[in-house]
């Protein structure tokens, strides 16, 4: 500090100090941030000098680089961080550093008083300026103005008792606020810590930032840059840099918007879904940045927790603030964003998925479970999200995918349903009893082989107005088809039915003649109001009590099967009695709704036996 040609003693306005046992003692959360708010006022101060050399001529000190210049002395215990921008006068500094002029103090002080901290103190100095006395015994701030005919003067101030300001004509045009550090925060006169800080807050600030003479901050804000301006290769360093990953980005998506918000973004998808390795649940990873200083590296609730794996940047210059930028008081502008970046994103996969087919089928194949969490979670996205859901069906060749869009313009034309099976596999559900009805129908049904995707669906309840409706429900109602083979008599049938429900009492709902088997005997469905077998198995997972459910089972009255059932009933009562039940244990089985299968291979074995005799 220079020697002072004239002292004046200042005593600080009740609000300040009121503000600086706030911010002291119990605003900020981690005491590092005191550097974010020093440097980030310092690139204000610069943002504001460049525009003065634009418009005045006469400037102080006018060939001066504008930059950011930090210095730490471990032996002294300070950290000195220095502009060359705008600076203040004598006058400026008591209004900013010493009343609530210009600060925000008052503004913020009848917010705290309220129950908030939303003033948007971004880019005013004063309020962060306050954070250093966290970890200073005493600040001495060292300014000069733009402004020729002004003089250089130092403020000083141990945060308690006021602050003095002292001529200074050694002064340089900008600010050089000097931290004299507490014993126990010597850890911030240590060049690696001030690094570590600047790299996590600052990396991206438009001026250079020199620690010790070392330039920190060389990596550009890709995000504000023109994207015609951008290489391929400078998109994937920058998401190496920001994720810490070393793989390549598979989508980059960087867009910017005025309106409704003031938002510039760069996001990427990962190559790989490191979920799918048993790496566990993914960390969100677009951090959120305010004019290119970081705000919050991992923000809650500012993207869908299904868009966990995106990596990247959001920067936007509306966001409204607590005072010490650790979180968004505005929970509706949160909304506002989560829904706009998500729905770009979704938009932008569509277009993918349009435009470039197969690699959209590589993504899906790597991030669909993503998107099929977001159909669970997300009500207000789904028919987007549905849109974009990829699966086989009745109509398509082994292994060639479709989507819900080109099962509707497939469809017949009254059809108001989109019919769909879930199984463990392909095969699984083609050879059930379920799809026969719609084939013979020509009727086209989808195929879903995921754990996941009962859950998924259940929670979809349609897709462009068509209702969704899984085919193995016993309330679907079919047209009737041609079909060979000779129906049981009026009388054989009430006779066999009642037999049935008789013997099948303990297991079965009711049984009834079905018109929509065409080669199975028969078939078990599942009631409207009951977990069909997915959701049982992922219920069963879970450790959840199984709801006990008893389906309804069609007999097909033209399979000779139930021809010579209907025969031994009068014939034979006993092996009648076991092959119902046989039966039963098959259709079952096959609705995933058996759960005693050693009275199925007991059975088996007494129908074998008689066959043997």
């Amino acid at each position: 500090m220079s020697t002072a040609t004239e002292e004046h003693t200042h005593s600080f306005q009740a609000e300040v100090r009121q503000l600086l046992d706030i911010v002291i003692h119990s605003l900020y959360t981690d005491k590092e941030i005191f550097v974010r708010e020093l440097v980030s006022n310092a690139s204000d101060a610069l943002e504001k000098m460049r525009l003065k050399q634009l418009t005045e001529k006469d400037v102080f000190e006018a060939d001066r680089e504008l930059e950011i210049a930090i210095t730490v002395d471990e032996e002294a215990k300070t950290l000195t961080i220095a502009d060359s921008g705008i600076g203040m006068n004598k006058e400026e500094l008591v209004e900013n550093l010493g009343t609530i002029a210009h600060s925000g103090t008052k503004a913020f002080l009848e917010k705290m008083k309220d129950g908030g901290t939303d003033a948007d103190v971004i880019g005013q100095f004063g309020v962060g300026f306050y954070s250093a006395f966290m970890a200073a015994d005493h600040v001495e701030v060292a300014s000069h103005s733009w402004e020729k005919d002004s003089t250089g003067n130092t403020w000083s101030s141990d945060g308690a008792t006021g602050y003095s300001i002292d001529e200074n004509p050694d002064a340089q045009r900008g600010c050089s606020i000097t931290v004299h550090l507490k014993d126990d925060m010597d850890e911030f006169s240590k060049v690696a810590r001030i690094k570590a800080i600047l790299e996590k807050y600052s990396n991206f600030v438009s001026f250079p930032i020199k620690l010790n003479d070392e330039h920190i901050n060389k990596v550009e804000a890709l995000w504000l840059k023109n994207k015609k301006d951008i290489t391929d290769e400078q998109y994937t360093e920058f998401y190496k840099f920001t994720s810490h990953s070393f793989d390549d980005p598979r989508h980059t998506m960087h867009f910017s918007a005025d309106a409704p918000l003031s938002i510039h973004a760069l996001l990427f998808t990962p190559t790989e879904n490191t979920e799918q390795f048993g790496m566990g649940q993914m960390e969100a990873g677009v951090s959120l940045y305010c004019r290119k200083v970081l705000i919050d590296a991992k923000p809650e609730k500012l993207l869908p927790e299904w868009l966990r794996f995106l990596r990247g940047v959001i920067d936007s210059e509306d966001l409204p603030l607590n005072i010490s930028r650790e979180s968004m008081q505005d929970s509706a502008l949160v909304q506002k964003l989560n829904k706009l970046i998500t729905k770009r994103y979704l938009k932008f996969l569509e277009k993918e998925a349009k435009n470039e087919p197969e690699k959209f089928l590589d993504f899906y194949q790597k991030f669909g479970r993503f998107l099929k969490e977001g159909i669970a979670t997300s009500y207000e996205h789904q028919e987007q999200l549905a849109g974009l859901l990829r699966f086989e069906s009745s109509l398509e060749d082994k292994g060639t995918q479709t989507n819900f869009a080109q099962y509707i313009d497939r469809a017949k034309e009254e059809q108001e349903n989109i019919y769909y099976l879930t199984g463990q596999s392909r095969d699984a559900i083609e050879n059930g009893p379920y799809l026969e009805a719609f084939k013979a129908r020509g009727l086209e049904v989808c195929f879903f082989t995921e754990a996941v995707d009962q859950y998924v669906l259940e929670a979809l309840p349609e897709f462009k107005g068509k209702k969704l409706v899984s085919a193995d429900r016993a309330e679907i109602d079919l047209e009737d088809v041609a079909a060979e083979g000779k129906e049981l008599s009026k009388k054989d049938s009430k006779n066999l039915i009642k037999f049935l429900e008789e013997e099948l009492t303990d297991r079965i709902g009711y049984v009834e003649s079905s018109g929509r088997l065409v080669d199975s005997p028969v078939a078990a469905l599942t009631p409207k109001e009951a977990p069909n077998a997915q959701m049982r198995a992922m219920m069963q997972a879970m450790g959840q009590d199984m709801p006990s459910v008893k389906a309804t089972l069609e007999i097909n009255t033209r399979h000779n099967v139930i021809h010579g059932l209907s025969k031994l009933i009068e014939s034979d009562t006993d092996t009648a009695k076991l092959i119902a039940q046989q039966l039963t244990d098959n259709a079952l089985l096959s609705a995933g709704l058996l759960e005693n299968t050693h009275q199925m291979s007991s059975r088996m074995n007494q129908l074998i036996e008689k066959l043997v005799k």
